[in-house]
């Protein structure tokens, strides 16, 4: 994934639209694995098998919003889930958009579940805060009009904007992005932490781009191990 961003991004070309149904797996073929943590029942159950494809070959479909580069581009992109700080405060956009949905993608897959489960913008940028920190004062002075009412005295106006108490519960129960990722990797869990903190950072300018993100340790390093 982050592979084709590159190749896009080196063509001068925005996806904007960076989502898991807009990836897809190149071949269907699976094999059946043992999936012992759904079940206390033995492996002879068949129930109990989880699918793994046989290739991690994938591609990248759906460029119907995909556009280049220009000065003006501060209209909103990007599948709720996956849309970046940048585009929700009206700060205009360009390549480091479709490296935040990356790093949103690459979240759920390793959990499951869609990082920031909302469909409200100011209770996405208090769930981006709970997991990542406050968002920069820079940032903040500079929303477009449209996001002014979400800032007040110069910090997000949460919890005291929220819609309801069940928003603020929402929020609240979101751990922070390293205590996310622990409790569903194993190991290499110090390099993805590290790789998803680069390509989550809340000013697009800090972000990782995408060749830097593939030259990160949690690609390379068992390649430097051969």
């Amino acid at each position: 994934m982050i592979k084709v961003a590159t190749v896009m991004h080196d063509l001068c070309m925005i996806h904007t639209d960076l989502k898991p149904e807009n990836v897809l797996l190149v071949s269907s073929e699976y094999i059946k694995v043992p999936d012992y943590k759904s079940s206390s029942h033995t492996p002879k159950d068949s129930s109990y098998f989880k699918r793994m494809p046989k290739s991690s070959a994938i591609k990248v479909i759906d460029f119907g919003s995909t556009t280049y580069e220009r000065p003006d581009q501060n209209y909103i992109v990007s599948t709720r889930h996956y849309r970046a700080p940048e585009v929700i405060l009206g700060l205009g956009w360009t390549y480091p958009c479709d490296i935040w949905s990356v790093g949103c993608i690459l979240v759920e897959l390793c959990t499951g579940e869609a990082l920031f489960q909302t469909h409200e913008n100011l209770e996405h940028l208090a769930m981006m805060e709970r997991v990542l920190g406050p968002l920069p004062q820079h940032m903040l002075k500079r929303v477009d009009r449209h996001a002014e009412k979400y800032v007040r005295r110069g910090r997000l106006d949460w919890p005291e904007g929220a819609a309801s108490r069940e928003s603020i519960k929402s929020v609240m129960k979101l751990p922070r992005l390293q205590n996310l990722i622990m409790q569903h990797v194993d190991h290499s869990a110090g390099d993805l932490t590290h790789l998803l903190q680069g390509l989550l950072r809340y000013d697009p300018t800090d972000r990782l781009t995408a060749r830097e993100a593939l030259r990160h340790p949690f690609f390379t390093r068992d390649q430097l191990r051969r």
